[in-house]
């Protein structure tokens, strides 16, 4: 492969390059000692790549845009400035669906390319007999771009775990949940919400991506339980504030309001028990490929989906799904919303806490960010709840905060907890019943039917 082989794909292909280098720092390392700008046609792709080895060389990670904006205000051609923002421009906005490709093909070129300069530097070594020389020249070429990421180097990466998106967030509705979480659920994190039956925890993942889609997020909201076409009728009630068993007489209403919404809503049902992550996983790549880039996941349920190992214990399977998820969130680098259930115990509490989750407190060890929502029969009769932070990876938990919701639109809104009245004591349990007051019953019961007899 000869130097002007790059010319076969073209400035898009260099375009794509480009994008792969400012967004991917592992493809940087891997490919920094060997990264040209003589690999490139136009003037303004030669001032980006060399703008990133610099800054690489100096701060160890891609220059954000703003470091680029920055330096290209240093230029005094204007002609090259308009042709770099447009090249940036473009760069930015590039698709990643086909950059494994692009990464792959261009190594592949760049390698070569090393070791071709390496074979001519080699023929004045090879007349004076310096074997040693040439046989290190070509080792060092076929060494070229091998994985060389060793990891998080604390010292040489201080400036990368500052960059403004080092980690990328999406909001929730609730602005006292993003300041728990440093601004929203992070690309890989795992969320997840706990409750009784019945208590609005499939409503609560309408509002946190009914939320996304209006800030502009992409969204998929995978249905284990649910019909597609109702969870979108859910989804019509919580954008246009009328209630889910009215909202099939506004559909003038609900058709104005999603046509301006910002981001993008793929609601997918796989049946219950059947879904697998592999599953998912399929579904996702085949909405990359149509050009639908999802910026969060939610799923309802994840206790829904179906281990791949077979288990005699229900608990080992629940486990093996929660790991599977959360490793595949972290593969997608994109969060992930879901919910669970509370055991019976738990349904009857005024806070819901983590040794009362269903299936497996494993649960609660494997996500980043666990928080409760407890809804009684008075709850649900005024409109309340408590949503309980169980576990936080980025700040503080065990708080607790009083909740306003409309299960008819999916309407939550966190208040004080003081202004929520706690339900009275279940006084039908025979368990909630003092010992001694057993003992007269048990005796007064006794009694009586000796004196029937």
């Amino acid at each position: 492969m000869t130097l002007s082989t790059i010319n076969q794909y073209g400035p898009q292909f260099q375009i794509k390059v480009v994008s792969a280098l400012l967004n991917d720092k592992s493809f940087l390392i891997n490919i920094i000692d060997i990264l040209s700008d003589e690999y490139f046609e136009s003037q303004s792709s030669k001032w980006v790549v060399n703008e990133i080895i610099s800054y690489y060389n100096k701060y160890h990670c891609p220059p954000t845009v703003d470091v680029l904006v920055v330096e290209l205000k240093k230029l005094k051609n204007e002609v090259l400035q308009i042709s770099i923002k447009e090249f940036l421009h473009s760069a930015y906005q590039t698709s990643p669906k086909d950059l494994d490709y692009v990464k792959e093909e261009f190594f592949n070129f760049c390698k070569n390319q090393q070791l071709k300069k390496a074979l001519l530097s080699s023929v004045d070594l090879l007349q004076v007999g310096d074997y040693d020389s040439i046989r290190h020249l070509v080792d060092s070429a076929l060494k070229s771009g091998q994985d060389k990421n060793i990891g998080h180097e604390y010292h040489k990466d201080l400036e990368s775990r500052y960059r403004p998106d080092h980690r990328k967030v999406v909001p929730t509705p609730w602005n006292e949940i993003n300041e728990l979480l440093q601004g929203g659920l992070g690309n890989g994190d795992l969320g997840l919400l706990f409750g009784s039956p019945g208590g609005g925890k499939s409503w609560s993942l309408v509002a946190l991506g009914g939320f996304a889609v209006k800030m502009g997020y992409n969204v998929i909201h995978y249905t284990l339980e649910l019909r597609e076409d109702y969870v979108g009728k859910r989804y019509d009630a919580f954008f246009t504030e009328i209630q889910v068993n009215e909202i099939l007489n506004h559909k003038d209403k609900v058709k104005d309001i999603t046509e301006r919404l910002e981001g993008k809503l793929i609601i997918k049902q796989f049946p219950t028990g059947r879904a697998t992550i592999s599953t998912l996983e399929a579904h996702i790549e085949k909405c990359i490929n149509q050009d639908f880039i999802p910026d969060l996941i939610i799923i309802d349920y994840i206790d829904l989906l179906r281990s791949k190992k077979n288990s005699k214990e229900r608990k080992d399977e629940i486990d093996d799904i929660y790991i599977g998820t959360k490793g595949f969130a972290a593969q997608l680098d994109l969060p992930i919303w879901s919910v669970s259930q509370v055991n019976r115990a738990g349904a009857k509490d005024d806070i819901i806490e983590g040794d009362k989750a269903a299936g497996s407190y494993d649960k609660i060890m494997i996500t980043d960010f666990a928080v409760s929502l407890s809804r009684k029969k008075e709850d649900k009769q005024n409109g309340t709840g408590r949503l309980h932070i169980m576990k936080n990876r980025y700040g503080m938990d065990g708080m607790t905060f009083g909740a306003q919701i409309d299960t008819g639109i999916g309407k939550i809104e966190l208040v004080d907890i003081d202004s929520i009245p706690t339900p009275p004591p279940e006084s039908n349990s025979y368990s909630g019943i003092s010992k001694s007051d057993k003992e007269k019953l048990n005796n007064e019961f006794f009694n009586l039917n000796v004196h029937d007899n």
